[in-house]
């Protein structure tokens, strides 16, 4: 999984996470289809590294998958408890706006830098793909002042929401980490939820040796780190941790070593 020089920085993470959905999606037994991965990787080819099992590609990869899936059941779960309104801040090159089955009336705000947005416009016009909800797609840098570009593009506040912030908060210092969170808060009526990442689980995976994704690793910053849901638990929200290896395992997907990593989801 390789950043492409078509999109640097942290944008460029986001075509090894399409990589990782493309395999998976080839599987017979796969736990999602998104059958738009391959066309991210196609439009912007690297060279191929092997994967060798163990390795901190190979377990990132393997975090990308099930994080994937547990994703896309929260997101699922929420709408069926009621939000119709979902924001993915980072979205990248998911693309849960056009293969998930989402029931009616969902609006769905896809905020992310606007060189991602703009190749994932692109890619995605060529395969004639069609959203099966409302879909806004909102070019901002999630570090700069966007909860009015959200609520301008016609988000309600008042409204509960499913917020998503997938693989994003280690890519931030605490303080960043701390500011986003406070303004999904403040952006957030009773019933909402959110779901992202615990103990930087990017971090945690690739702990000792991390031969092959020095890309990824050298843009972490932490974001809160160990305490994340604290800090949650501290600004109102009632949270729950989901465990990589219960997780994987409810998908017949045991890890393949110990694992520290993991998803947090809480309810406002």
């Amino acid at each position: 999984m390789e950043p492409s020089a078509s999109l640097s920085g942290v944008g460029g993470t986001s075509l090894g996470v399409a990589r990782a959905r493309a395999w998976e999606s080839g599987r017979p037994d796969r736990l999602f289809d998104d059958p738009y991965a391959a066309a991210f990787a196609a439009a912007a080819p690297v060279t191929r590294r092997a994967v060798s099992p163990g390795s901190a590609r190979a377990r990132l990869a393997f975090h990308v998958i099930i994080r994937t899936r547990f994703y896309d059941d929260y997101l699922l779960a929420a709408c069926a408890a009621g939000c119709r309104q979902v924001v993915l801040l980072a979205a990248g090159l998911d693309t849960r706006a056009y293969r998930l089955p989402w029931p009616e009336g969902v609006r769905l705000y896809e905020l992310d830098l606007p060189e991602v947005l703009t190749f994932k416009e692109s890619v995605l016009a060529g395969q004639e793909a069609v959203p099966r909800c409302s879909l806004t797609a909102l070019p901002v840098d999630l570090r700069s002042e966007w909860p009015a570009t959200l609520t301008d593009a016609g988000f309600d506040p008042g409204a509960p929401t499913a917020w998503l912030i997938e693989g994003l908060l280690v890519y931030l210092t605490a303080s960043e980490a701390s500011l986003l969170l406070t303004r999904v808060g403040s952006l957030s009526a009773p019933g909402s939820r959110v779901s992202f990442e615990r103990n930087n689980a990017a971090s945690t995976i690739a702990s000792g040796d991390r031969t092959g994704i020095t890309e990824y690793a050298t843009l972490w910053k932490g974001g809160l780190g160990e305490d994340t849901a604290d800090w949650l638990d501290r600004n109102g929200w009632r949270t729950e941790v989901h465990e990589l290896a219960d997780v994987a395992a409810s998908y017949g997907r045991p890890v393949p070593d110990a694992s520290l990593s993991g998803f947090l989801t809480a309810t406002y």
